[in-house]
């Protein structure tokens, strides 16, 4: 680890959230570095001015988010970060119990903060926030699709109301006309916040010029709540104040080599029309949920599968499935017994076709994301060329062989994101 301090912290809720934050300051001018979990202490990292901890957590049992959220504030405050960043999803994905809130609650006790400015807001991916209510891109978050989230489902767009029935303290609200006043305007309004016994403030954010003022706002405190679109905020401010690098890192080393695959278990619309597409690219082999959870050997046949066609070119791998079908799975076997399955099964998919020589990996979807990085052991990665808004290029920091991946949530890309991303994965 650089022994300079760290200009920024941040405590990820997941796997490819933290690669969607770790490229955005990349491209905000920090050097940055994504590790999977709290770093051992013998982790080697080189030099660099901001530390995305990855953390599963967004829908575990809220005390374990807690625990393993607080363990890596601490890491990071050991590494001089004055400031940390909690990123969440730009959709809040959540339930009335947490996670947001418990971890919000804690991270802030910890810091000793007053209050946390908070803004899941992203407008370059469409999400925006207008008097505490959250869209994605012109309908309410309510009514887009992410209402049908198989394991978060939001039925309510309205954040401060939302993020109330999670925290312990009363959530204030940063109205757009507060944010166009200025940094000024916006630290005048969280102190006023702050005094009346408000833990949090949601803050309006429409314009990307909002996120700078966000920013520079919320370095005022040691800690704030948000989406990638915070990170660039805080990222701009951190160059602009002399704390980064001001270039965006290069991926470094020689291409990989080997064979390439993607995985697939998202079920957005985004992933079923990019699987679609990838069609006319390459084999694509479409796993039934049922065989899997029947206790069938689709692993193995998937891999006999792939086996037989890596040698010519990438090949695809979906257990994806549109949403009326997911909920049909989960009435039968249970929403989580159905998920955990199925991310066990592509994990295991994951880990034969490295076994079989696969050092390019393209995944979809933030539980499958999660589950394949797990079980192959990966700790850390620097980032390289971006795929689309948020999706890196992620080569391993510390493998002993590298390997070149893609972590994307299911919304991300467009219908050829699977080709773009193996393009840029030579």
């Amino acid at each position: 680890m650089s022994p300079r301090a760290l200009a920024l912290g941040a405590v990820a809720d997941d796997y490819t959230g933290a690669s969607d934050l770790a490229n955005t300051l990349t491209k905000a001018g920090l050097r940055t570095v994504q590790t999977i979990g709290v770093p051992d202490p013998d982790l080697a990292l080189p030099e660099v001015d901001a530390v995305v901890v990855a953390l599963k957590s967004r829908s575990i049992p809220a005390g374990q988010a807690v625990e393993r959220s607080l363990a890596a504030e601490r890491w990071l405050r050991e590494r001089g970060a004055a400031h940390v960043l909690f990123k969440i999803c730009s959709t809040f994905d959540s339930t009335d119990a947490g996670n947001i809130g418990p971890v919000l609650d804690a991270l802030r006790t910890a810091a000793g903060a007053p209050i946390a400015l908070v803004t899941p807001a992203f407008p370059e991916t469409g999400r925006t926030i207008y008097q505490g209510h959250l869209f994605v891109g012109a309908v309410p978050l309510d009514e887009s699709p992410l209402k049908d989230h198989p394991l978060n489902p939001m039925r309510d767009a309205n954040l401060v109301r939302v993020l109330a029935r999670q925290t312990a303290s009363p959530v204030g609200l940063v109205d757009l006309a507060t944010v166009a006043g200025g940094v000024a305007a916006v630290a005048s309004r969280l102190d006023a916040l702050a005094q009346a016994g408000h833990g949090a403030a949601i803050a309006d954010t429409v314009f990307e010029s909002d996120l700078e003022i966000l920013g520079n706002a919320a370095l005022a405190h040691p800690l704030s709540v948000g989406a990638s679109g915070l990170g660039l905020g805080l990222g701009r401010a951190l160059v602009a104040a002399g704390r980064g690098s001001a270039a965006a890192d290069a991926l470094p080393g020689e291409g990989v080599g080997g064979h390439a695959a993607c995985l697939a278990g998202s079920c957005s619309q985004a992933t079923l029309g990019q699987i679609e597409a990838a069609e006319a690219h390459m084999p694509v082999l479409r796993l039934d949920p049922e065989r899997i959870l029947a206790g069938e050997a689709a692993i193995e046949g998937a891999l006999a599968w792939a086996a037989e066609r890596l040698g010519n070119g990438p090949v695809l791998i979906a257990t994806s499935a549109t949403p009326e079908a997911v909920r049909a799975l989960q009435a039968r076997h249970g929403g989580a017994e159905a998920g955990h399955a199925i991310e066990a099964a592509n994990a295991a998919i994951a880990a034969g076709l490295v076994a079989g020589g696969v050092r390019r990996l393209v995944v979809a979807g933030g539980e499958t994301s999660g589950a394949v990085v797990d079980h192959l052991g990966l700790r850390a990665f620097r980032l390289g060329p971006e795929i689309a808004a948020g999706v890196p290029v992620l080569r391993t920091a510390s493998a002993a062989e590298p390997m070149l991946l893609a972590l994307k949530s299911g919304n991300f890309g467009g219908r050829d994101f699977f080709a773009r991303a193996l393009d840029l994965m030579r």
